[in-house]
């Protein structure tokens, strides 16, 4: 039987129960718990020091009123670096190729700062869909493209993050099939491919982590223009 290429990201059922659940869980099991003692070993050090330098980066340019964010967009970061980053090993499932479960992320974070401009400064948060000094004819025009730029900010989340992922697991299945079938045929060949797959490999461990940082900055961002 000849498997589709994209068999890869469905959702793994065993039983006949979804396994998505397990995926989403598992993560946060494998990161230690600080202690009640003085001093850390070294990996609690290293994981408080790449929190607090990811959380000093993304808090500089925000407003003491988005400090209060540091948790949530903490805790996220944290979450799609795992799930992207556990997704790389054989024989895993990534929940993050799922466009549904990366809008179920984007929409409700987007949501809730367009929701806090609203209330806090409404008419700046309205005053962003017309320009000023925009001449009349080009009113009715502006207003339907800055809403809809506003609407599709989700939506370039989701896609974003969804596209990257999804591009980085075929070329690595794509490529490790023409090693495979390239062993008996050409091996010096194959050799390339596979030195290939390796340095893609790496490739994708970056992608795995840049892609939840710019999710993370841009929701940040747009936390910053709805102070």
């Amino acid at each position: 039987m000849a498997l589709s290429f994209f068999d890869q990201f469905l959702s793994p059922v065993l039983y006949g129960v979804s396994l998505t659940t397990l995926a989403l869980t598992l993560p946060w099991i494998l990161f230690p718990t600080p202690p009640s003692r003085w001093l850390n070993n070294r990996l609690l050090s290293l994981q408080s020091w790449f929190i607090c330098r990811f959380m000093q980066q993304l808090l500089l340019p925000l407003n003491p009123g988005g400090h209060k964010w540091a948790l949530i967009f903490c805790s996220l970061m944290v979450f799609l670096v795992s799930l992207n980053s556990l997704g790389l090993l054989p024989y895993t499932f990534t929940p993050t190729t799922q466009l549904a479960l990366n809008m179920g992320f984007a929409v409700p974070f987007w949501l809730a700062t367009v929701l806090m401009g609203l209330r806090n400064q409404p008419n700046t948060a309205v005053a962003h869909i017309l320009p000023e000094a925009t001449p009349g004819p080009l009113v009715p025009v502006l207003i339907v493209i800055e809403t809809a730029s506003l609407f599709i900010r989700p939506l370039a989340l989701g896609v974003r993050l969804t596209a990257n992922l999804t591009a980085g697991h075929l070329l690595i299945q794509l490529i490790s099939t023409a090693t495979f079938v390239l062993v008996p045929l050409m091996p010096g060949i194959a050799l390339l491919t596979m030195i290939l797959l390796f340095l893609l490999s790496l490739l994708e461990v970056a992608v795995a982590m840049i892609q939840a940082y710019v999710f993370v900055l841009l929701l940040s961002l747009y936390l910053q223009e709805n102070l």
